[in-house]
């Protein structure tokens, strides 16, 4: 009989032993949510897929990008003139992310719609057609099986600061650590902040923390809580100054020279030889569509011909000269200014320089060191590229669509003239601008920043936890192993007894 008490009780506590530890240990269920942000550029719409651990940390969730799709066709302000269009563009884009994220969560997975540059032009040039655009795609939204939030036109100081808020959450730079390493992490000093700086086709934007700045210009600072630290920033957005319309303004600008030639009157007088474009390289534009745009309508006069013969010249230097002549830098109403009589605090700390302005040096070749490269040796780069011709550049880079192949040379020196002349990254500066496309597995750009921010407002659950604390599972852990050890010694000590107790015991 005792021997079965005895190994009864040795296999149950083997069995609880085993079923606590089982129990306990078992992979816990992941809690992520998702998160939709479309990107509805000047030129393009691109939408992310974001996820984030249920549990938020600091207020802030711990937001990564999980998918990317680029929406074929032209940006939604392309849509004009067909404002129907504009939401059903966006149809496969959303296919995609239901296929990406779990059906189970379709109808609690926020989906927002962010429109920066292009739409903010369309909005001044005919905000009846905004509007129609906007509704359009609120129309493909709520139809599509997600929690529709919202879509609008972002504000220009949005687009900077949400910005900044990717660069320095892709870089570490708010410390988003947890547990033990955030202790460690108190003990160092906090490191400084890295700037953002934007390029789009329509608008470009400068933001970064400075310990310099100024109350003189209020409506440039913007305050931000993350990760439990406040930020204060300097941002601006300088519309018109994308690559695409700055471009737009330049030529509006030769127009106008050439208006005033005495040549201008001759058979000959609707061509213009451009030092930005490639020798060999020749364009036509449509002057009626040419100054419908906002950037260049201010610019606009009677002219007797309806269309312009743009030829290139492949002459950097005189590029540079034309480009230059965007940039105002003789009203500063301020202590200190970038350009167009706009306050710019003392440059601070690194910058990340992405977008358009990383796709452009990328495509010279000028990004791949893990150092800068000196800006003697990207103004020569930029220089020797505009000199090539025409022909054999295309055959060099047959597989970019000619539009935005040949105006790399333009894109080239504005990058440089905005940078060293508008917000003087002089050469002792230059070393300060890094250019990123990723960070990891995200992209640089504005929408993680805007999803970081946003998930404030989604409120935290908690964490899905094992079934029992770890106080309760150590002591039961303990107790089944006690009783196991004690019914084992009992067990030898009754077969392993001197034979006179054996014997007085019998």
């Amino acid at each position: 009989k005792i021997l079965l008490i005895l190994g009864f009780l040795s296999t149950l506590a083997v069995i609880a032993l085993i079923a606590v530890a089982v129990t306990q240990n078992k992979p816990l269920p992941k809690n992520i949510k998702y998160g939709i942000v479309l990107d509805a550029g000047s030129s393009h719409t691109n939408l992310y897929v974001y996820d984030w651990p249920a549990e938020k940390e600091n207020d802030t969730g711990v937001v990564k990008q999980v998918e990317v799709c680029k929406v074929e066709g032209p940006g939604i302000s392309g849509y004009s003139h067909a404002t129907e269009k504009a939401g059903p563009s966006l149809a496969q884009c959303l296919q995609q992310a239901k296929e990406v994220i779990p059906s189970t969560q379709h109808k609690e997975t926020p989906v927002y719609l962010g429109a920066t540059a292009g739409m903010r032009l369309l909005r001044l040039q005919n905000e009846s057609a905004a509007d129609k655009v906007l509704s359009s795609v609120e129309k493909t939204l709520r139809l599509a099986p997600f929690n529709f939030q919202g879509a609008r036109i972002i504000t220009g100081q949005e687009e900077g600061a949400y910005g900044w808020i990717t660069i320095n959450y892709l870089l570490g730079n708010f410390k988003q650590v947890s547990g033990w390493k955030k202790f460690l992490h108190s003990l160092k000093s906090i490191s400084e902040t890295s700037g953002a700086l934007d390029l789009g086709g329509a608008s470009t934007q400068i933001t970064f923390v400075s310990t310099e700045l100024s109350s003189e210009s209020p409506e440039n600072q913007l305050y931000f809580r993350l990760y439990g630290k406040d930020y204060q920033v300097y941002t601006h957005s300088f519309l018109c100054y994308g690559k695409d319309q700055a471009l737009q303004q330049k030529l509006a600008r030769d127009i106008q020279a050439i208006c005033v030639d005495f040549y201008f009157q001759t058979m000959e007088s609707s061509s213009l030889h451009d030092p930005c474009f490639h020798q060999g390289y020749q364009r036509t534009i449509n002057i009626s569509d040419f100054f419908k745009n906002p950037c260049t309508s201010d610019k606009k006069k009677q002219l007797p011909f309806s269309q312009l013969y743009i030829e290139g010249e492949g002459n950097y230097q005189k590029c540079r000269e034309n480009i230059q002549k965007l940039f105002n830098k003789t009203n500063c109403p301020y202590s200190r200014c970038s350009f167009n009589g706009i306050y710019l605090p003392p440059l601070q700390g690194d910058f990340g320089a992405f977008s358009a302005f990383y796709f452009v040096m990328n495509f010279l070749n000028l990004t791949g060191e893990p150092s800068p490269f000196a800006l003697n040796k990207v103004t020569n780069t930029i220089e020797k590229f505009c000199a090539r011709p025409w022909q054999e550049v295309k055959a060099a880079y047959h597989y970019i669509k000619e539009k935005y192949l040949s105006e790399y040379c333009f894109s080239g020196a504005y990058i440089l003239s905005l940078l060293e002349n508008g917000y003087e990254f002089t050469e002792n500066k230059w070393q300060m601008i890094h250019f990123l496309g990723k960070i990891g597995s995200s992209d640089a750009g504005w929408t993680l920043g805007y999803m970081l921010n946003l998930t404030n407002m989604i409120p935290a659950e908690e964490p899905a936890r094992p079934p029992l604390s770890h106080s309760s599972y150590v002591g039961l852990m303990v107790l089944c192993s006690l009783v196991l050890v004690s019914v084992l010694l009992f067990t030898w000590l009754l077969f392993h007894k001197p034979k006179c107790l054996q014997k007085g015991i019998v």
